[in-house]
């Protein structure tokens, strides 16, 4: 369905609805208590994250915050996001995947399309206390659809009681070759950047060969191809992207979701949302402008905050 935003002068369009928050942001602190939160995989890494309590606790679920590519908890849109909930009086964890921010240095690999099962560990580790309301988990980004990938191995017994993606690349072979046209060139210039400092500094970097392959690659696309696909066990990046798309499971979801996602995205299509044959328990919010992970309207607060907040009233 196309869902009523409007973007607030002078963030027009896709690119500066992007943008905004690196060009226009100013931190500020956070209400409430912090506690640094601790996971441990099956495999012996420790992911980190934050665990914030608002300053009046409300009767409101516990709010988990997953980043996207190149992202981490302190990403302006996973701080906004935590503030607006904390300011509704929710619980919220805000979480580094596996080898980004803090757990970089505590875990031996970084985060891929196919690190889904993360989300589950990081959950299951929350103590009673923080989820007697239930949780509710929002993905932004390429955390989104791994948080699509994670959704269906969400058991009763966890008390999830529902889920929100932002922006995210449901196909992401088509996502890939979308950030290698050449309007978005800065784009994948900056996020290429990004990633090989990433695996730069895993023990592999110091290899010469992997060395040279990495800051070789050109492209997103090669860099999934040549270095994500073959060092997780892939064929190429094509079987990278078909395996670990979060779009062939939204069959397989029973919990309430809700999916939001604009047309005038510049790095994800919206090509892949526009035939989905949705179960009633998913909502699929589509916007005219927004950009990436942006939705900045008349309100301070991004619109796609605002909307799953009303989508979890619902849900209360």
């Amino acid at each position: 369905m196309t869902a009523q935003f409007r973007p607030r002068f002078p963030w027009w369009g896709a690119d500066l609805q992007t943008l905004r928050n690196r060009l226009a942001y100013r931190p500020s602190p956070l209400p409430g208590k912090k506690e640094t939160f601790y996971a441990k995989t099956p495999d012996g890494d420790t992911l980190t994250g934050s665990l914030h309590r608002p300053v009046t606790q409300e009767k409101q679920p516990l709010i988990c915050l997953f980043h996207g590519l190149t992202g981490d908890e302190d990403s302006i849109y996973m701080l906004e996001a935590t503030r607006h909930h904390l300011n509704h009086g929710r619980n919220v964890l805000r979480m580094n995947l596996r080898g980004a921010g803090s757990s970089q240095a505590l875990c031996k690999g970084t985060y891929t399309g196919a690190s889904w099962p993360d989300i589950l560990t990081a959950i299951k580790t929350l103590e009673p206390s923080e989820t007697h309301n239930g949780i509710f988990l929002i993905g932004f980004s390429m955390g989104g659809n791994m948080l699509l990938n994670a959704l269906p191995h969400i058991t009763e017994g966890i008390g999830c009681i529902g889920a929100a993606t932002v922006s995210a690349p449901i196909d992401p072979a088509s996502a890939s070759r979308r950030l290698m046209d050449r309007r978005n060139s800065i784009y994948q210039n900056a996020l290429l950047k990004e990633m090989k400092a990433a695996y730069l500094a895993r023990p592999e970097g110091s290899d010469p060969v992997w060395r040279s392959t990495i800051e070789n690659v050109d492209s997103v696309w090669a860099f999934d191809d040549q270095i994500t696909a073959a060092m997780n066990g892939y064929r190429d990046a094509q079987d990278y992207y078909d395996s670990t798309a979060g779009i062939q499971w939204l069959d397989s979801i029973n919990l309430p979701l809700l999916m939001i996602h604009a047309k005038n995205d510049p790095w994800i299509p919206v090509a892949p949302y526009l035939n989905l044959s949705l179960s009633p328990n998913i909502t699929l919010d589509i916007t005219r402008s927004g950009g990436h992970v942006g939705f900045h309207g008349k309100d301070t607060q991004p619109w796609h905050d605002l909307r799953i907040s009303d989508f979890i009233a619902d849900l209360m």
